[in-house]
């Protein structure tokens, strides 16, 4: 990543024919939101001058606290590629902070660069890596989203019956254009579903690398009249999308994960980072999985794990640890979907990971069968317990795990939870197609 200065920005912005400037910022939910100013008020910009009204986003301020400011991230300047090539358009990625100079505690960016400070306090640089799954469906007459698709494809598949291909391609030009290290594309199990890895990074790059990537997926694949989703579950009966999450702690240059005499050439901390995943990962699954739809993904037969358990090599259990060792050592939590905030989600890995860390805690011995073809007294035997089944259970464990609270902050835990109570009882209320085929006549 490029790295500039106030007037790096500013001549680059008079050089490149730039018009406009949008100013980037995430919600506790993890929607992308912006402020959209002429290259007139670029000094304002880089001066952190830019002003919004907190009280309008979700799970921000009160009415009578709402102004708030934008304090660009200078590294995150690009120019969007897909926009008019005269008068164009770039984009800065923005920590949102309060009148007094401070930063708002209820800005998901600056929970993660908090964890990232405990991380560094202790010697560590976290890096991530994201798999991102999504699914490229028809629009109606109307432009709206239908769940069909000329798509036959599975696994690995290729042109003609691949008809996402061009997208794809269209969509990595665009993003190596951006800076982004494409490393693969390729189809996914489900038709019309695809999936596109980019160069893991350090976490706040990473972070802000998924946001960039939605953004441009949906945004690409609307200029071909496709809609572009990252709902985990958009289809009954087949897989869902997910987001496995690939994760390794560096100190002074060195992955601490890998150790060559260690058992699997795992470190002891690798051990407790796995840990400590595994104790306080019922407690992140709102945050990792916040969707209603989010738990019809998580059942067994789809591929998505929803047992806690750790391997090797075996991909039924929630945590894998892939082949690579030596600097790519690295832990994958599989659970994650994509609809999730990424900078909350990886501030709970991170805490928790640190967690098992700091206690020296010590994972239970690793599951080598496949768990899906275990029965529930097998499970109950290896000590192999579930992942929230709901989104009512997955908040309710939230708010028993005090290191996930603790990093989330009082201020976006509770308005988090309050928001999540109420897409709940939304759901639960409303009387769906099912219901009435199920019910209708018989009763």
């Amino acid at each position: 990543m490029k790295h500039y200065t106030k007037e790096d920005i500013i001549r680059i912005v008079n050089e490149e024919d730039i018009e406009f400037i949008r100013l980037q910022f995430t919600d506790i939910f993890g929607q992308l939101k912006n402020v959209a100013v002429t290259k007139f008020q670029i000094q304002k910009v880089v001066d952190n001058q830019i002003m919004i009204d907190g009280s309008s986003i979700e799970g921000f301020t009160r009415i009578h606290e709402s102004d708030q400011y934008l304090y660009p991230d200078l590294d995150t300047f690009v120019i969007l590629p897909w926009m008019p090539k005269t008068r164009r358009t770039a984009r800065l990625i923005c920590d949102v902070y309060n009148p007094d100079g401070t930063p708002f505690v209820g800005d998901p960016r600056y929970v993660l660069k908090k964890t990232l400070k405990k991380a560094e306090a202790m010697g560590y640089t976290f890096n991530a890596g994201p798999e991102m799954e999504f699914f490229l469906f028809e629009t109606d007459e109307k432009g709206y989203p239908t769940t069909d698709t000329a798509d036959a494809a599975s696994y690995f598949d290729m042109a003609p019956i691949d008809h996402g291909g061009d997208v794809r391609r269209e969509i990595c030009l665009n993003l190596e254009e951006m800076g982004f290290e494409i490393e693969a594309s390729h189809h996914e199990v489900a038709a019309g579903q695809h999936e596109i890895d980019f160069k893991y990074a350090e976490a706040l790059r990473a972070a802000d690398n998924i946001s960039t990537f939605r953004m441009a997926v949906k945004t690409l694949a609307q200029t071909r009249g496709l809609h572009a989703t990252f709902m985990p579950k958009p289809v009954f009966g087949i897989n869902g999308s997910g987001m496995h999450m690939n994760m390794s702690l560096f100190k002074d240059g060195k992955n601490i994960f890998f150790d060559e005499k260690g058992d699997k050439k795992l470190s002891k901390e690798a051990y407790s980072f796995i840990a400590g995943l595994l104790y306080h990962v019922r407690g992140m699954t709102a945050i990792t999985n916040p969707l209603v739809n989010s738990y019809k993904r998580l059942v067994p037969g789809y591929e998505a794990p929803c047992y806690l358990a750790w391997s090797a090599s075996n991909r039924s259990a929630l945590i894998r640890i892939p082949a690579a060792r030596g600097n790519s050592t690295r832990v994958e939590l599989r659970c994650p979907d994509p609809s999730c905030n990424p900078y909350l989600a990886m501030a709970v890995c991170l805490a928790a990971g640190l967690d098992g860390i700091e206690k020296n805690m010590t994972p239970p011995p690793e599951i080598t069968e496949n768990i899906y073809a275990m029965t529930d007294d097998e499970r109950k035997m290896h000590g192999i317990d579930s992942l929230p089944g709901s989104l009512e259970e997955a908040v309710s464990c939230l708010e028993k795990d005090p290191v996930v609270i603790h990093t989330l902050g009082e201020h976006i835990f509770h308005s988090y939870t309050e928001g999540k109570k109420r897409e709940w009882d939304e759901y639960r209320t409303r009387v769906t197609d099912w219901e009435v085929k199920k019910y209708m006549v018989i009763y």
